[in-house]
Formats: structure tokens, C-alpha cells, sequence
């Protein structure tokens, strides 16, 4: 028996902007057993009729072809684009990370935050909130060297993507 390949991709699906659409598709996602790595919502058209659904889920080929075609079937969705099939696009994620550290551990956070570029986006005599934008792995590698640092809280907007070059969703 061959082993199925499991793949991460990011889709990006365009939906009316009512109420319920987005319980329809996470629905569509747990009534078949897939998971949702990183979901976020947000209108985009001028108007506030259309939003943009930015979904990372795992599969193999055959499953990610399943839920596009699943996707691309709810009556709310206008257009379902893999932008990791698409080719070059870009992904990026904002996080929130407090961490409680006092002395040279404060001190520490607040080279470490320098050097991945994370601002500092509120203050305390015993903590920090940094606000530290960039990919999963950079966001996951700053949090583990804050983590040995202190007590650490973190908040994660998810994954936001967009395909490169001159075509439009």
C-alpha cells in the first residue's frame, strides 16, 4: 500500500458578506473530519458585500481537492483560489506576546524583540506585550525564546495570504 503524501496549503475563498456563511464553511470542514490550521475573516469589497476567507488546512492531494470542490459548491463562496498550488504568494501572521520577566530577563526579551523586529506594543514593571508580524516559523521560533524567558501569554491573528503578481481574486 503507498503512503499518501499529507500537505499543508493556504486557500484563499471569496463569500457574500452575510450572516451564517462562515459557519457554513467551517461546517463543511467538521462534518468531514478536516482540520483548520489558521482561519481569518475579514471583508474586503469597498461595499462590505464581499469577504475574504484565508483558510491553511492539511491533506493529501486528494483530500485539499475535496474540500476546493466542496468549497467552490457553497452557494455564498464566488471563488476558491490554492494559493499554494498558484504558485508564489506570500503568508504572514501578527502576534501578541506578553511575557512576564523581571532583571536581565527583561532586558534579554527586549534584544531578542530587536532582533526579530518585534515592537513593543505595551509595557509593565513586570512584562512586556510584543507585536511581532512575519511567518509562522519566525512568529513560533520568537515565542519558544520568550518562553525560556518568563511566563508567556500568546494572541495569534492567523495566517493572512495573497498570491503575487498582477492578478486579482
Amino acid at each position: 500500500m503507498q503512503e499518501q503524501i499529507i500537505e499543508r496549503h493556504t486557500i484563499a475563498v471569496l463569500v457574500d458578506n452575510e450572516p451564517g456563511v462562515l459557519a457554513r464553511v467551517i461546517g463543511l470542514f467538521s462534518g468531514r473530519g478536516y482540520n483548520i490550521e489558521s482561519l481569518t475573516v475579514s471583508t474586503v469589497s469597498e461595499d462590505k458585500t464581499v469577504s475574504r476567507i484565508s483558510i491553511v488546512t492539511s491533506g493529501t492531494p486528494m483530500i485539499i481537492e475535496q474540500i476546493k470542490a466542496q468549497l467552490d459548491r457553497l452557494v455564498p463562496v464566488s471563488a476558491v483560489r490554492d494559493l499554494t498550488e498558484e504558485g508564489e504568494h506570500i503568508e504572514r501572521e501578527v502576534a501578541l506576546i506578553k511575557v512576564a520577566a523581571e532583571g536581565p530577563q527583561r532586558r534579554e526579551s527586549l534584544r531578542i524583540a530587536d532582533i526579530f523586529r518585534a515592537r513593543v506594543a505595551d509595557t509593565t514593571v513586570g512584562s512586556f506585550v510584543f507585536m511581532v508580524t512575519g511567518t509562522q516559523e519566525k512568529i513560533d521560533a520568537f515565542t519558544e525564546l520568550m518562553r525560556a524567558l518568563g511566563e508567556v501569554e500568546v494572541s495569534r491573528s492567523g495566517v493572512v495570504a495573497i498570491a503575487r503578481g498582477s492578478e486579482v481574486l
